[in-house]
């Protein structure tokens, strides 16, 4: 085996490794901010994806979740809380709020209209 052929070796499994973290790896959660109404409060930018993907709430205090959609993408058009009954269209360029009070513990899983992209909802 040459230099060559360990290098190209060497780079595909770091490529495979990073794919796999990617997709597979745990993310960070951020927890929602409770305002001084009570109301949980968070900000997700939509584009190309969630930010944050993984957020934290409480039990039985409402929830407000602020998806700013900054892109034009068909995928990110509506998102999804199937487990809650959610499902609203994002218009692009706008923040569109949703408000609930979770009545549950549990994680609830939020994609888009096309199941491509993906966030979890963690309620404690």
């Amino acid at each position: 085996m040459d230099t060559n052929e360990i290098i190209v070796i060497a780079v595909g499994i770091l490529a495979v490794v990073t794919v796999i973290w990617w997709f597979f790896g745990e993310r960070e959660t951020v927890a929602a901010e409770v305002r001084k109404d009570g109301v949980q409060e968070i900000d997700i930018t939509v584009k190309g994806g969630y930010s944050p993907d993984v957020i934290a709430v409480k039990k039985g205090v409402p929830v407000r979740l602020n998806f700013f959609r900054d892109e034009t993408s068909s995928c990110s058009e509506q998102v999804v809380i199937g487990d809650l009954g959610i499902a609203r269209d994002l218009p692009a360029y706008k923040t569109t709020a949703i408000e609930f009070t979770p009545d549950r513990t549990g994680e609830f899983p939020f994609t888009c209209g096309m199941n491509m992209l993906h966030g979890k909802l963690k309620v404690t």
